[in-house]
């Protein structure tokens, strides 16, 4: 599922094509890192899995984060910080633990979702009147429906991918609320510091269950998880590189190439094929997205951006 931090404040390019093609990259690299861990949840679970990367990207991130200018944040900084990575770890679980039953591109499709439920959380919390987001929540509805239509058919896996499209689902929903998050935490915190704290807050809220549930790595995965590690903090930073040098109404059409990826990584790596239901519901959310991408573009960002 991508935690980049997007800034309203634009720097440095003036033309939108570098940072367009540098986000571009980056939902390369996070659609790659999607692929590895599913491989990696159905070697070790769920749980194993996001435990161990969390402690290898705090490692990787609180290297960084000690070589350059920092302070220590306050309280209510790390109060944040603790909320929003309790929110991102029942993402990642969820979101995870779906992707490890579904087609990749499946999922990514279904994940799309969590714009309109950011713009619905946007109306209901901070009282914000949009109009488009009727049309845009009718056609991700529908584009959903028309996606678990085509797992009907298919009865041999029809209670499997019910269950992982629940999952991915639930959680677009709690990445909807870390999208009204970010934009408080970009306020008060640096993006290094953000991707810090919030892997190391996860690590330790996972780390609470480690004597029940975790279980040491295989040697031969270690590499597959340090590269994921890579990717996704690689990933994050190239976003927020973009986001402060662009608009996101130039940035996020390309955020949705996600599906693409997914596509080819899905059928290279798991064999997996394409139904028709899968890319006509996902053609609908992603224009149900960018119905919404006009009302708020602050809150229009796929879950690439947190996983």
């Amino acid at each position: 599922m991508s935690d980049a931090v997007k800034t309203s404040s634009l720097t440095g390019a003036v033309s939108p094509m570098i940072p367009v093609l540098v986000c571009a990259l980056a939902i390369f690299l996070l659609s790659g890192m999607d692929a590895a861990m599913k491989s990696l949840v159905i070697a070790v679970g769920v749980y194993n899995t996001v435990l161990w990367r969390s402690m290898v990207a705090t490692l990787v991130s609180g290297a960084a984060w000690s070589a350059g200018p920092r302070s220590k944040p306050s309280l209510p900084v790390l109060r944040l910080h603790a909320l929003r990575a309790a929110i991102v770890g029942i993402v990642l679980l969820s979101f995870f633990w779906g992707l490890a039953r579904l087609p990749l591109a499946e999922a990514i499709g279904l994940s799309f979702v969590a714009p309109l439920f950011a713009l619905l959380l946007a109306a209901l919390l901070l009282g914000e009147r949009i109009r488009q987001v009727v049309w845009a929540s009718l056609a991700g509805i529908a584009g959903v429906a028309i996606i678990l239509a085509g797992q009907f058919g298919q009865a041999s896996r029809s209670q499997d991918a019910l269950l992982g499209t629940a999952a991915v689902l639930v959680s677009t929903v709690f990445y909807a609320y870390n999208l009204i998050l970010s934009r408080r935490q970009a306020l008060l915190a640096k993006p290094i510091e953000i991707m810090l704290f919030q892997n190391l807050c996860v690590a330790i809220i996972l780390g609470l269950a480690a004597p029940w549930l975790a279980v040491a790595l295989p040697r031969e995965l270690w590499l597959p998880l340090v590269g994921v590690a890579a990717l996704s903090l690689a990933g994050q930073f190239l976003m927020s590189w973009a986001y402060a040098r662009a608009e996101a109404q130039y940035l996020i059409p390309t955020e949705y190439s996600a599906f693409i990826w997914a596509i080819a990584l899905g059928w290279f790596f798991f064999g997996e094929e394409v139904a028709w239901t899968t890319l006509a519901g996902a053609c609908l959310i992603v224009a149900g997205c960018l119905i919404a991408a006009r009302a708020n573009p602050k809150l229009a960002e796929p879950i690439e951006a947190a996983v």
